[in-house]
């Protein structure tokens, strides 16, 4: 059965859909003509008359429709199709076919149950819901591995960065197929940073230095060796006592600039000291001392030019070179540079002393090695833009295989879950599988059964006994020539179908739709279960009609409810007070309440868009009542009040108190008699004329002071009490309400209502 109906954006219905939920197996629609009424009924017939409204079924499995509504009586009554039923003679066939339809409809119960096993209530729990489940854990996982590492890697991920579910999928598919060789996470950093990034371009090599020229000073022998005079000379031998060479050729050069005097003790010295001291500083003395000022002043500059060299490296580096260790290195070079041009400088001074400068070709190698490296990366790197396809796809397999690493564990909790679900799943598919041949066969086995016992004529016979009980004589069903359709015949044989009045028509038709409910216009399909739908079914009809049409469709319900008919569900949809009231007459229900197995709505227009409401009572009680609860309604902003205010004056004062509006407008002084006048005066000429459907639409200011004035009227001519019951402001008990009070609460407790539309 049906458990719920949106509809939006069909005829009268707007964009928000409008829902009737959780309905029952009897369902009453109560609302005025032009709300809606017939939509629905279509809608309930084929939800493809508005694509944008929805069915929900019972166990998500849909029954056969059947609806009367206007359509279905423009569709037929020019030709009615002949309707096949089980012939009530056929007691061992019918027996046959009860019992394979109880063997059937358990069937169908089981399905139910394996479907909701594997489905859930919704389409999305059970088993199936597990899927989802474990899908939906695992695309988390996989999703929190790329949210780690797609700062860095994304190149890798092109194509599932956006979508959990995409990333989940190349998981999987990595995963049976990824043989890539397995990196640490820095190394496809490293290289992601150059082969990912937007356009790469090739690196120059880092230039390589020239230290010989530095390095050739460290091993040239006149910085070990100590430079001093001729030891034969007079005063080589107590230049040597005193080890002073250093001093005394520093002393020369002042004793030379100052006439041969000590520069000492200023005296007057022999020409044999000054001829000494030249021939213990020979030739042999200055050219070692010049050798020793030559690298003295050489030294800094070949250092200085590869320092220089080695700085401009480090300042333009590239990607490649370990800056932190070249800088490293590059301090302790200038450091023993440095110091080792402290060395020479004191060679220089003391050529004398023999020195040992600090070794550079460690650090020198060192850094060498650095920079060897770097252009070793940097070739590689030039390699790879020269080939750079090739090696986005070697970097993309080896960052999937990172990842399938991490995943390990997921991957195969994922894979164990999956399984579990999947073995259950392959056996109730295989259940269901052989429920529906068993039902499949069941139900070939009862449309056997009905095409053994089916014929036409018995609804001929049926339509025809109940036209004649009810006094519809001069015409009848007959069956057509081919034997498959009916025709209406008048008695002497003439066509009928022509001149059948309104009311006739329905009526007709009517019966038909009845019998069509325990047939079906093929041989078989008549024990079908089905969903039943009345869509205004005493539309033209004589109040005695109504009656027998409202006892046939009582009828049918009861039917459907002692479980003796394949009808589970059934839908009454009616604008006459009357016929809803007899329709929904049940004396098991409770006084304010309903039963289990029912549903109450009302359809009203909201302006120019339609509105469902459900009720938990049955919201029709007489056409009194619903007139005031059109009042009630007004007090918050309904302006469409002429005809409600019209009806409830002439059917309590002028026809049960017989009082004319003159006596009642002579209660009232001043402006609220010229209100007074004008209320009478606007519910005639808004309500009566020939054009009865028109509407005047007054404004809200206005509508508030008839209200009030309407009140006052009732309160002017002492029926305040009966104004408080019925607006629902008092209950009134006890006094007396007084005799027009007393006629109108009697007709009310009748529930006598008119026939037709409630709102004009």
């Amino acid at each position: 059965m049906l458990e719920s109906i949106e509809i939006a954006q069909v005829a009268t219905f707007g964009v928000v859909p409008e829902i009737l939920a959780d309905l029952r197996q009897f369902n009453y629609i109560f609302g005025p003509n032009g709300t809606g009424k017939t939509t629905i009924s279509r809608i309930i017939g084929d939800v493809a008359f508005g694509p944008a409204c929805k069915r929900c079924w019972h166990n998500a499995k849909p029954l056969e429709a059947l609806v009367l509504n206007r359509d279905f009586v423009e569709r037929n009554f020019g030709q009615l199709r002949g309707v096949f039923t089980l012939g009530e003679k056929q007691k061992e066939a019918m027996e046959k076919i009860e019992g394979a339809k109880k063997e059937l409809d358990k069937e169908n119960q089981s399905l139910a149950t394996l479907k909701k096993t594997l489905e859930g209530d919704d389409g999305t729990g059970g088993k199936k819901g597990e899927f989802a489940d474990i899908e939906q854990e695992f695309q988390d996982r996989c999703w929190q591995q790329k949210q780690k590492h797609d700062p860095k890697l994304q190149g890798a991920f092109t194509g599932c960065r956006s979508s959990g579910l995409k990333f989940k999928e190349r998981v999987l598919q990595e995963a049976a197929s990824n043989k890539a060789e397995f990196k640490d996470l820095a190394t496809l950093e490293k290289r992601a940073a150059t082969i990912f990034a937007e356009a790469p371009v090739k690196q120059a090599g880092i230039p390589l230095f020239d230290s010989a020229a530095l390095l050739d000073h460290e091993s040239n022998p006149i910085l070990r060796k100590r430079v001093v005079g001729k030891d034969h000379v007079n005063i080589a031998a107590l230049i040597t006592k005193l080890g002073n060479s250093d001093w005394v050729r520093q002393g020369r050069r002042y004793y030379n600039e100052n006439d041969k005097l000590c520069p000492f003790c200023q005296q007057k010295t022999a020409g044999a000291l000054a001829d000494s001291l030249k021939e213990y500083f020979d030739e042999t003395f200055e050219k070692e001392s010049g050798e020793i000022s030559k690298i003295v002043s050489r030294y800094p500059l070949d250092a200085a030019s590869l320092q220089s060299t080695i700085g401009g490296i480090i300042n333009a580096p590239g990607q490649f070179l370990d800056i932190e260790k070249m800088k490293a290195q590059k301090a302790l070079l200038d450091q023993r540079i440095r110091t080792n041009e402290q060395k020479l400088e004191q060679k220089k001074k003391e050529p004398s002393q023999g020195i040992e400068l600090e070794p550079l070709q460690d650090v020198l190698t060192s850094i060498k090695n650095q920079i060897d490296i770097a252009n070793g990366e940097i070739a590689k790197h030039n390699e790879m833009i020269d080939n750079l396809s090739t090696e986005k796809a070697t970097l993309t397999s080896e960052v999937w295989r990172f990842v399938l690493n991490e995943l390990d564990g997921d991957l195969k909790k994922y894979h164990d879950k999956k399984s579990a679900v999947q073995k259950a799943v392959e056996g109730i598919n295989q259940k269901i599988l052989s429920s529906n041949e068993r039902a499949g066969a069941k139900e070939k086995e009862i449309r056997n059964l009905e095409k053994q016992t089916t014929s036409i004529q018995p609804t001929i016979n049926a339509i025809n006994d109940i036209l004649v009980r009810f006094g519809f004589e001069s015409f009848k069903l007959a069956m057509a020539q081919d034997a498959k359709h009916y025709k209406l015949v008048r008695q002497n044989g003439e066509d009928a179908r022509q001149t059948l009045s309104e009311g006739e028509k329905t009526f007709v038709v009517f019966l038909y739709f009845y019998h069509l409910l325990k047939g079906s216009i093929a041989e078989s399909g008549m024990t079908t279960d089905r969903v039943v739908v009345f869509d205004d079914p005493v539309s033209s009809l004589d109040s005695d009609v109504l009656f027998i049409v409202s006892s046939l469709i009582r009828e049918v319900c009861d039917n459907a409810r002692n479980g003796s008919a394949s009808l589970k569900q059934v839908f009454v949809l009616t604008h006459n007070v009357y016929f809803f009231k007899e329709i929904t007459f049940n004396i098991k229900r409770p006084q304010d309440g309903i039963l289990s197995e029912e549903s109450f709505w009302i359809v009203r227009k909201a302006g120019q868009s339609s509105r469902v409401e459900r009720h938990n009572c049955n919201p029709v009680k007489t056409s009194y009542e619903m007139l005031w609860m059109e009042i009630r309604k007004a007090a918050n902003g309904n302006v469409r009040i002429e005809n409600t205010l019209r009806r409830i004056l002439e059917h309590y004062f002028t026809i049960l108190g017989s009082i004319n509006r003159d006596e009642i407008c002579g209660k009232f002084a001043g402006q609220d008699k010229l209100i007074c006048k004008a209320l009478f005066s606007w519910v005639n000429a808004g309500s009566h004329s020939a054009l009865d459907d028109a509407h005047i639409t007054p404004s809200d200011a206005m509508t508030q002071h008839y209200l009030r004035v309407f009140k006052e009227v009732f309160d002017r001519t002492g029926h305040i009490a009966h104004y408080k019951m019925m607006m629902h402001d008092a209950v009134v008990e006890g006094p007396d309400l007084g005799p027009v009070a007393k006629a109108n609460k009697a007709a009310s407790d009748a529930a006598v209502a008119s026939p037709g539309q409630l709102w004009g």
